[in-house]
């Protein structure tokens, strides 16, 4: 693993993100709600995608536009809510609620995965050109299965629309990070901009030849991603093992990296589909 932490973005780019996010602040959830929803990650895969389910008709995900999407040999089908825009062009928010044996999964990813309600629902309220689309994707910890038959199933004009997908997996365990090395430049700038504008921590950790999640399927077909997680050498023992737990989790992280998510998807949406340039580098 390589760490780094960004000591500073490029001018243009935090003027841009303090602009757009004194025009439009996002909406965000009540910490107790997110916290509740975080509570709900016990039982099996199937127990885990059945709660995230009903936490997305909490959160006003109407029936008509949230499905399941069988994925052949696994139990539990791929989960999937829209939030209609404007134009066809789509940004993804991706994170998987299956999980390992060892220990009870919470950070690793049900941390993620109940973020995506909270997150639809600070998009709720306001109108927006990008058609956003929350997926909870079945068997991550299987090679990716449930994001790579997602990406199959989609047609050429289908993955051209796709702008960004973001992969939220492991968060929590500390402040804000970013896998730099596998993320697009303009969206690492951008979301540096955003945390700079909103004054909340952001920290470069590439976790190169540790693990991959859910982008790697959409980065095989071209699709631009960008990876938000909190692992770091010092804490990264609490994946796969006996010490995923509630206790692992650090709220008061947590809630910031959702507060971070809720107005980066907010500038996200005022953006050109081609980005900005001047991505800051990781240490």
């Amino acid at each position: 693993m390589r760490k780094g932490l960004f000591v500073g973005a490029c001018l243009a780019q935090l003027f841009m993100g303090f602009q757009l996010f004194a025009q439009m602040r996002p909406e965000v959830v009540d910490s107790e709600i997110v916290k509740t929803r975080l509570g709900l990650y016990k039982g099996s895969d199937q127990v885990r995608e059945a709660a995230l389910f009903k936490t997305f008709v909490d959160a006003g995900c109407p029936a008509a536009n949230l499905s399941e999407q069988p994925v052949p040999k696994r139990k539990e089908p791929n989960l999937i809510c829209v939030l209609p825009g404007d134009t066809a062009e789509e940004i993804i928010i991706g994170a998987h609620f299956d999980h390992v044996s060892e220990g009870s999964g919470v950070v690793d990813n049900w941390s993620g995965a109940s973020l995506l309600p909270s997150l639809f629902q600070s998009l709720l309220g306001s109108k927006h050109k990008h058609t956003f689309r929350f997926i909870g994707f079945t068997g991550e910890e299987s090679r990716e299965v449930g994001s790579g038959f997602y990406v199959q199933s989609l047609s050429n004009v289908q993955l051209n629309e796709i702008k960004l997908m973001i992969t939220l997996d492991s968060i929590g365990l500390g402040p804000t990070k970013v896998w730099v090395s596998r993320s697009d430049k303009h969206a690492v700038a951008l979301l540096n901009g955003t945390a700079h504008a909103m004054k909340l921590p952001l920290g470069g950790v590439n976790v190169d030849g540790f693990g991959e999640s859910d982008e790697e399927p959409f980065i095989k077909r071209g699709i631009k991603t960008i990876t938000i997680h909190s692992v770091t050498e010092e804490n990264k023992r609490v994946l796969h093992s006996e010490f995923d737990t509630l206790t692992a989790i650090s709220f008061h992280d947590y809630y910031d990296t959702y507060r971070l998510l809720a107005g980066y998807l907010t500038i996200l949406d005022r953006q050109e589909s081609t980005g900005p340039s001047g991505a800051p580098q990781e240490h």
